[in-house]
């Protein structure tokens, strides 16, 4: 059997090739992950019983997959949508509403709307990264007894993983209204660079949402099994994942169906929610230099503000020039303010440069780890909304000498990958082999 020849030849190889000293990022080391392989080899009578499905849980928005006979398909949700807002707002009447409900009444109810929580899954409250969304959101972000960061609405303290399992709970619901059937296993992306404690953290969200998650999946794995699982050719492929929150570079080999992760890199803290906060800034030191009015600490400017933000960057990435208008954004003893302002592509560009160039080193550490040169990668493909940035696809091709592949649809890849991965744990897909790597905190370099 094909299956059965790839696995018996795959192991040796990956436990020859992997070079364990070869990664020298300060915070961890890389170990092989053989959860996968283990279950393939030893297990081939043992397979989940049922259909699995996969979900991106994203910091911004959140998408479910299923492998439908031999194609994998994204679930739209109850609006029609096939991704939803991650999310979770809690209303006065004591309602909890989650995705598209929860976005929209944000403007009224900033306090009170939990959103980018993952960057905080796994995090303790004195993390410097947790320090400064301080500043950034206008929820509240707390100290639990344990000293990790929890958040707080209407009066209520929640844990990010609670937060997470909730967002995880409308994903379940969606696909169990598609499938007519309720749906316990699933398969959860997290970023490449989440340590044990954030992946831990994943899987405590599962399990609020009563979820058995079976297996925690790399994001730009994920997307190369989207990418790969129909190639019939050798192919080095470079997964360059700029998403809502955090950043991952993954470089790997694929062959004869075995996916095997040569290094991965990135930056748990840089994403879309850095770019909209740059943009905020901006808007926020016209609107004072103009009118003399600071809105920093008026949380419903600022949500109206970030949300205005949000929209116009998304329209640059297809335009040259948008314009941001918000009425009433305030007032003061001479009436009613507003902002008129007009917002080009290069005067976005000009603002996020350095977030842009912060993706730099960590694709060149991944080159280095993997003992590759940039003209060896065949195929460079793009995952999350980040990358539709014109900026973005410069940086990437000007890295790697090459225009990144179209194929792969940026929003979607990483839960076609999970539910791939899913069919593979439930015996549907019986080709292909999963050889990835696992970061393992080893605590802070002094």
């Amino acid at each position: 059997m094909l299956a059965s020849r790839m696995m018996r030849n795959a192991v040796p190889r990956a436990s020859s090739t992997f070079r364990s000293s070869a990664y020298r990022a300060p915070v961890s080391r890389w170990q092989r992950n053989y959860a996968t392989t283990k279950e393939n080899v030893q297990g081939q009578g043992e397979k989940v019983k049922g259909q699995v499905i996969g979900i991106d849980l994203g910091t911004t928005n959140s998408a479910v997959a299923v492998m439908e006979g031999k194609s994998p398909r994204i679930i739209e949700n109850s609006e029609g949508a096939r991704t939803t807002p991650s999310v979770v707002g809690f209303t006065k009447e004591g309602e909890r509403l989650v995705g598209i409900a929860a976005k929209r009444q944000a403007v009224v109810n900033p306090e009170n709307t939990l959103f980018a929580t993952k960057r905080l899954i796994g995090r303790k409250f004195q993390d410097p990264e947790v320090q400064r969304d301080i500043n950034q959101v206008p929820y509240k972000i707390v100290q639990h007894t344990n000293g990790d960061a929890w958040l707080e609405a209407q009066g209520q303290r929640y844990s990010p993983s609670q937060i997470g399992g909730f967002v995880l709970g409308k994903m379940k619901e969606t696909a169990e209204s598609f499938l007519g059937k309720n749906m316990k296993n699933a398969v959860v992306t997290v970023p490449a660079y989440f340590n044990d404690q954030q992946r831990q953290a994943t899987k405590d969200a599962g399990q609020i949402s009563g979820l058995n998650v079976l297996r925690v999946v790399n994001e730009p794995t994920a997307a190369a099994l989207a990418y790969g699982l129909e190639k019939e050719s050798d192919r080095v492929v470079a997964v360059y994942d700029l998403g809502g929150g955090t950043f991952d570079i993954s470089i790997l080999e694929i062959s004869n169906g075995v996916f095997e992760v040569k290094s991965t890199n990135g930056d748990t803290h840089l994403g879309g929610e850095d770019f909209d906060i740059t943009l905020v800034r901006h808007l926020v030191q016209q609107f004072k230099k103009e009118q003399g009015i600071d809105l920093s600490n008026d949380r419903m400017a600022i949500q109206r503000i970030r949300e205005a933000a949000e929209k116009a960057k998304i329209e640059l990435s297809s335009s040259l020039q948008t314009d941001i208008n918000l009425p009433f954004i305030t007032a003061d003893a001479s009436g009613p303010k507003h902002i008129n302002s007009k917002l080009s592509r290069a005067q976005l560009e000009g603002l996020v440069d350095p977030l842009v160039s912060r993706t730099v080193d960590p694709v060149r550490k991944a080159l280095k780890d993997a003992n590759m040169q940039a003209k060896d990668i065949q195929d460079v493909i793009l995952v999350g909304g980040m990358t539709r940035m014109p900026k973005v696809t410069e940086s990437v091709k000007s890295i790697f000498g090459r225009d990144p592949a179209k194929s792969v649809n940026p929003d979607e890849a990483v839960a076609i990958g999970a539910a791939i991965q899913g069919a593979v744990l439930s015996g549907e897909v019986t080709d292909v082999l999963l050889l990835d790597v696992t970061p393992l905190s080893l605590g802070i370099e002094t």
